[in-house]
């Protein structure tokens, strides 16, 4: 499976993809109490592999895997494998450095996290869409207050700079941001993601991964203090 050679979805519209190594303990650590460390961290390799499959059904030509904390891990190599993703560092820096930096380097683009299983091919085809009919950026609303998805065709510094990354105002800030640069910007539907335990009990419900799996009585001992 390869995402070279496939359709373009706009006029030199990147796709970026940020994703975080499945290290236990060190990712989706807000479930640990749930499914325990190393179930939390399948859970987000789960989640990658769902991202990267949703990449390839939108059909862009250009799919960057942007990967923390450095590509050189097996996992990284596997999806690159798999799925034909161009490898690129995340680099220093907190969220909003990181996203500016990867955008800078691939405007026009789209970049989405890997938490949102909601989002389907027709979003990143509707982002790409927006870009080419001249807005400035494209969101895609979270019920939580974030966003799992931001497409640029021009990169501001003040669209990141000071924004309170994980909170619930992150996409209150950024509407005020575009509305000071005075850009156009375009909103989606607004999406869930998974980073609490009754997300993973809606994941169930939906279906959006194949399976999900219970915590054994040993991973929830385990994930007690």
């Amino acid at each position: 499976m390869s995402l070279r050679g496939a359709t373009r979805a706009g006029p030199d519209a990147a796709l970026i993809v940020f994703a975080r190594a499945p290290v236990p303990g060190r990712v989706k650590t807000r479930l640990a109490p749930l499914l325990g460390e190393a179930g939390a961290a399948r859970l987000h390799a789960q989640l990658v592999e769902r991202t990267l499959r949703t990449a390839q059904a939108a059909g862009f030509s250009d799919v960057y895997l942007y990967c923390s904390p450095g590509t050189r891990g097996e996992f990284f190599k596997s999806m690159r494998k798999r799925f034909g993703v161009r490898l690129r560092s995340q680099g220093p820096g907190d969220l909003g450095d990181r996203m500016y930096r990867a955008l800078s380097r691939n405007a026009p683009g789209v970049l989405i996290g890997s938490d949102c299983p909601a989002l389907r091919p027709a979003d990143l085809r509707a982002a790409a869409r927006a870009l080419q009919a001249g807005f400035d950026a494209v969101l895609s609303p979270a019920e939580d207050g974030g966003y799992p998805l931001i497409g640029l065709r021009r990169v501001s510094r003040r669209l990141f700079d000071g924004i309170a990354w994980g909170g619930p105002t992150v996409l209150a800030q950024t509407r005020e941001r575009l509305r000071r640069l005075r850009w156009r910007w375009k909103e989606l539907r607004t999406v869930w993601d998974v980073d609490r335990p009754e997300d993973v009990a809606r994941l169930r419900r939906t279906g959006l991964l194949s399976r999900v799996r219970q915590p054994s009585s040993a991973a929830r001992g385990r994930a007690r203090p």
